[in-house]
């Protein structure tokens, strides 16, 4: 099957084939319940509203309106039953036991929080959602902010987790504002570095961390944390609503699931002097939380109020195949659009000598981790050390490189920075875009570049990380 805009030229002749029509389902639901739904990569269904009320993760979907779904997990939610039409095939099913009055609740007592602040002046709450691998803490960050939105708020949303990119590919950490309804059809909704959208565009700030993992390159997550960190309450302190309604940050699942994440957690706490952890799906978690942060002061000096949840049953494990597909899905759409828009990338050929490529390195850990000392809130600086007793200052955080076959069919961030910039410069600059390394000519010492638009990257630097992995040939 070709995909539209790649140029592959049209078959001389077709043969037409009988036009199967999609299997036609009417599902009645019952008050507080959900019906839960996983459609495969490449496979698509359509779903409509007949008669009730219904929401995705908090979004409330319009009666009679067609939305389509293209490989996603996902579930939708009625208060008071619907009557639901499904057009096509997905594995399906109606659960009546969710933990949506817990969510919910959760919401109303943020709300609370945000309505004194906005009378005070103050800051709304910065809630950290933290929990174990595929335990719904993404879910639970969507539904809040849609919650949020549709009480006039105007929340920052925050990513930590490098293997999903929130509004821009994996591999990003972005910190982004809400201002108007999610796109329960594209997950999050679109921004200038996707596609666009008959729903208003997001505004993502967007880093480059490049590895799958935080563990993977503490030395380098840390200082990215910290920029984010500085950029979203710098923020919060120029708009008025988004200081009132505050932040919801989003984190990997692998930071919670060993004594090495709890450093790290730490880090992000500090950082966006959190006031408010909602510990998902782990008793175990929450009680080494309540231990940790039981006398732990913010900057401001507020107490961590944490909060326990349940795990939705519909949360499902996501293998890797599943996540390799929605990586490449993701970077598809970056370049070529979506079903609703097709856009029109452009290729670049550049030689060897006029590019800058940084290679991420990987393998940097924190032997001493900062030790946290919750009666004076200050953080001591621990030496860092390569694997093997290597000094890690000594190479650095990233490795100059030139283009080699390895690097075809991968992802390179652009920054918004000089070829004459130092590393860390390089390393605390927000991603311009990214290319797509389509062919590497060693003979020719030439690179062939896909990129969005027609536009000079030869004066940037460029950094080439592990995640996402390399994707499929996106070009003939």
């Amino acid at each position: 099957m070709s995909i539209p805009g790649l140029g592959q030229a049209a078959p001389a002749a077709a043969f037409s084939a009988p036009i199967l029509e999609a299997p036609v389902a009417v599902h009645e639901l019952q008050a507080n319940s959900e019906w839960r739904f996983e459609v495969e990569i490449g496979e698509k269904i359509d779903v409509k509203i007949l008669s009730g009320t219904a929401e995705i993760f908090g979004t409330e979907l319009a009666v009679n309106h067609l939305y389509t779904f293209r490989g996603v997990k996902s579930s939708i939610y009625t208060w008071h039953g619907c009557r639901i039409e499904v057009t096509g095939t997905c594995e399906e099913y109606t659960a009546e036991e969710t933990p949506m009055t817990q969510y919910v609740n959760t919401h109303f007592a943020l709300e609370k929080l945000r309505d004194e602040a906005a009378q005070n002046g103050r800051e709304g709450p910065r809630v950290l959602v933290v929990g174990p691998t595929n335990a719904g803490k993404t879910s639970l960050v969507k539904l809040l902010t849609a919650y949020s939105l549709r009480m006039g708020r105007q929340p920052m949303v925050i990513n930590t987790d490098s293997r999903e990119g929130l509004l821009s590919i994996p591999g990003s950490l972005t910190a982004t504002p809400f201002a108007s309804i999610i796109d329960v059809e594209q997950g999050w909704g679109s921004s200038p570095t996707s596609t666009s959208s008959p729903i208003p565009v997001k505004l993502p700030l967007c880093y480059y961390y490049g590895l799958p993992s935080p563990e993977d390159n503490t030395k380098l997550y840390k200082p990215i944390i910290t920029r984010l960190a500085l950029a979203s309450t710098s923020r919060l302190t120029d708009d008025p609503a988004i200081k009132a309604t505050g932040m919801i940050i989003d984190t990997p699942g692998v930071i919670s699931q060993g004594k090495g994440g709890f450093d790290l957690i730490s880090h992000i706490v500090s950082e966006f002097s959190v006031n408010t952890v909602l510990v998902i799906g782990s008793e175990r978690l929450h009680s080494e939380m309540l231990r940790k942060f039981s006398t732990y002061r913010t900057s401001t000096g507020e107490t961590i109020t944490l909060v326990k949840l349940d795990k939705s049953g519909g949360c499902v494990d996501r293998d890797e195949t599943f996540t390799h597909q929605t990586n490449e899905a993701a970077i598809k759409e970056y370049f070529f659009g979506n079903a609703r828009t097709t856009l029109s990338p452009h290729t670049q050929t550049i030689g060897y000598d006029d590019l800058l490529i940084y290679k991420i390195r990987e393998g940097i850990y924190l032997i001493s981790a900062p030790i946290v000392d919750p009666s004076l809130h200050s953080i001591a600086h621990a030496n860092s050390f390569l694997p093997g007793g290597v000094e890690e200052t000594e190479q650095g955080l990233f490795e100059k490189v030139e283009p080699n076959p390895s690097m075809q069919h991968c992802i390179l961030a652009v920054m918004y920075a000089t070829v004459n910039d130092s590393q860390d410069a390089v390393r605390d600059a927000s991603v311009m875009g990214f290319v797509y390394v389509a062919e590497v000519d060693e003979t020719k010492r030439r690179l062939r570049v896909l990129q969005p638009m027609s536009t000079r990257i030869t004066d940037r630097p460029l950094i080439w990380g592990s995640w996402p992995e390399a994707a499929v040939s996106l070009v003939g």
